[in-house]
């Protein structure tokens, strides 16, 4: 990892390499929290990042002439869910993909996959063979948000069970599958955030969870997805782990994750580029700009209500230029993925993407 002082990392970002817990036996780099904005003006980033839109699942979005018509637009960022890509055991359908992934290549857009194995809600992302063969023990399991560690839950939806090498097997064949369609045809491969909680008591923690086998399945999540997308980069979401909450408590999960990134040339990022919240400056923001940018990519999504934040100290709303700026300066990221959520997308974020000049893509 880069240390502080030498070139790549942003002057307010300072590292300090330090070992983690002997059980994970890795080594880590632990900084400072990233500052917040309260200006738009910064200086120019040495590469600007490239631009994509988060259409989500509406595949439909890759077809508006605006987005289509504007140079400042890299290509798209489209989620895919485990279930939809494999219907059935070992039988894959591409379909989908590969019509947008024609598309947007006829219309001089690149592509990056967003592979989902988790909901928010009743609906379950994995495929219908995992919960009912009971080599899966289950599939997924259900979430649930206990905030402050209190004994009641919310339900917060369904999650493969990546700790389960069973599962783990299943995923990679899938990663396999899909490299052997669009590897070095897309631009990237996104694998799903490490945040998760079973929260509630003990009664709520599925069989074979712990934040250690956790940590396990999300590296070789990443381990998989590297042997199989040779060309292609790929990026793992890595916002939070269950069981620390940096820094006070902090475990080493999450700086496990992106040391592994670092080790196998794995991309990181997240699903929010909100850099007034705290937390997303106590955990993940701080490892982005300390990664190594000739070996790790980066890239954040600017996703539902990240444009509603307000900067505490300045009471001044976030702005499209601010984080732009917050991308490039402080984080150098590679991709900033803006998501469809109205009335930013209409009215902040596609006129500064129209005014942006036509960049290529960093990969």
């Amino acid at each position: 990892m880069t240390r502080a002082g030498r070139p790549g990392v942003p002057p307010l970002c300072h590292a300090l390499v330090m070992l983690i817990p002997a059980r994970l036996a890795l080594l880590i780099v632990a900084m400072p929290l990233v500052p917040m904005l309260s200006s738009p003006t910064h200086a120019a980033a040495e590469a600007p990042p490239a631009h994509y839109v988060f259409v989500n699942r509406d595949r439909t979005r890759i077809h508006d002439a605006l987005f289509l018509g504007t140079p400042g637009i890299a290509g798209a960022e489209i989620k895919y869910t485990w279930k939809e890509l494999e219907p059935e055991r070992d039988r894959y359908s591409f379909t989908h993909v590969l019509e947008d992934l024609a598309f947007l290549t006829a219309h001089g857009k690149r592509m990056v996959i967003q592979l989902q194995d988790a909901t928010f809600d009743e609906r379950i992302n994995v495929p219908a063979y995992l919960l009912a063969d009971t080599a899966f023990h289950g599939g997924a399991a259900r979430k649930y948000e206990a905030p402050d560690g209190a004994d009641s839950a919310r339900f917060d939806g369904w999650i493969a069970r990546r700790w389960d090498p069973s599962v783990q097997e299943r995923y990679a064949r899938l990663l396999q599958a899909l490299a052997q369609q669009v590897d070095g045809r897309v631009e990237a491969v996104v694998l799903p955030e490490t945040a998760t909680e079973f929260g509630g008591g003990p009664e709520r923690v599925p069989t074979g969870f712990t934040p250690e086998s956790w940590l396990t399945g999300i590296l070789a999540q990443m381990t998989a997805a590297r042997t199989a997308f040779t060309h292609s980069r790929v990026i793992q979401y890595a916002n939070f782990m269950p069981g620390e909450w940096l820094p006070k408590d902090d475990h080493g999960y999450l700086r496990s994750v992106y040391a592994h990134a670092d080790s196998i040339g794995v991309g990181a990022g997240g699903p929010d580029l909100i850099p007034v919240r705290r937390e997303f400056r106590a955990h993940s923001y701080p490892l982005i700009a300390a990664r190594r940018r000739d070996r790790v990519c980066a890239g954040l999504a600017v996703q539902d209500n990240n444009l509603a934040a307000v900067d505490k100290l300045t009471k001044l709303p976030v702005t499209v230029p601010m984080l732009a700026a917050f991308a490039a300066d402080s984080l150098h990221l590679d991709y900033v993925f803006w998501g469809l959520q109205e009335p930013y997308y209409t009215r902040d974020i596609l006129p500064w993407l129209r005014a942006q000049p036509a960049t290529p893509p960093p990969h």
